[in-house]
């Protein structure tokens, strides 16, 4: 998003569009069949939901749209028609992107990337990602990468659309109002599977993995929480722990609220916390991986769900 937006010169940061689109949360899923999912996003779009794209959107004057199709070929045509205007962000599959290096029949569906650019000569696609450089890959290994049937978050050929005619500075309200979804998401959540009830679940889920799951089932469960704790899976570290913590500096900034700042601070230590777990999580993904990493990693998600609760509470006295 935040690349689409300095295109069409509206200078934001990532920090602020993940905050004003109330987009920082907690799930623990399982799905059978499947390895478990830690995930640090909230406002996905799913039933009920705005969408942190949408949400970001309302919040800065752009109106924001979401296209879907089952169709590889009207997918195509609406991307190249959506170009003609300029960069466009699409959801893809991680682990059809070469560039990234992920183990092979690794899949993730959630990605966002921004199609900048295409070479008509070699027929490759210039993706822009979480960097600054331009990754080029091939128009198939992007059809794949679009149409991707991997559960649990295939990418259903998403684009997104943006209007930035209205465009506008958020207000102090529009913050406050973020702010204040996320807290709620966090500190009262409808299942418990969610906010910090849900970090205490995983942190009990997390103590019983090596006697639900074989060798093999145990090191993708593993490597696959590491992926979405640690900047490798588009968090930004910490499970986006410490965006938020930037989200909520430059929050004090604009509603003069400064105690913000101090937790701010506080959201990054807990960032830290979250990456000694990711750290445990990839040394257990490794054929040399012990019980006695995913121990520790449980003991210290029930530490973050304590810290997390504090400094949700903190959020909430302040808005």
């Amino acid at each position: 998003m935040r690349h689409v937006y300095d295109f069409h010169g509206y200078p934001i940061s990532e920090d602020m569009l993940l905050g004003l689109g109330a987009g920082v949360g907690f799930i623990y899923w399982h799905m059978k069949g499947l390895p478990p999912f830690l995930g640090g996003r909230a406002n996905t779009g799913r039933p009920g939901e705005e969408g942190l794209e949408n949400t970001a959107g309302r919040r800065t004057g752009v109106t924001v749209e979401c296209l879907q199709t089952s169709s590889t070929t009207k997918a195509d045509q609406l991307l190249w028609a959506a170009f003609r205007k300029g960069p466009v962000m699409i959801r893809v599959d991680m682990g059809y992107l070469p560039y990234l290096g992920l183990p092979r029949n690794y899949h993730f569906g959630g990605h966002v990337v921004v199609v900048a650019g295409y070479d008509q000569e070699t027929r490759q696609v210039l993706l822009a990602d979480r960097d600054e450089e331009l990754h080029p890959i091939t128009r198939d290994d992007l059809v794949q990468a679009r149409g991707s049937i991997f559960k649990p978050f295939p990418p259903r050929n998403t684009l997104f659309t943006f209007d930035f005619s209205s465009k506008r500075r958020p207000s102090k309200e529009n913050v406050r109002q973020a702010i204040h979804e996320t807290v709620k998401g966090m500190l009262q959540p409808p299942i418990t599977n969610l906010g910090v009830k849900g970090i205490h679940k995983a942190a009990a889920c997390v103590a019983k993995w090596p006697k639900t799951m074989n060798g093999d089932e145990l090191r993708h469960a593993c490597f696959n929480a590491f992926v979405f704790i640690d900047s490798t899976g588009g968090t930004g570290g910490g499970i986006f722990r410490y965006m938020y913590g930037r989200f909520l500096k430059e929050a004090a900034a604009i509603t003069g609220q400064r105690r913000l700042e101090a937790i701010g601070d506080q959201m990054q230590m807990i960032g830290d916390v979250w990456q000694q777990v990711a750290l445990l999580f990839k040394g257990s993904s490794s054929p040399n991986g012990s019980a006695r990493e995913l121990s520790e990693a449980s003991a210290l998600l029930t530490d973050i769900a304590e810290r997390e609760e504090d400094a949700w509470m903190q959020l909430h006295a302040v808005i």
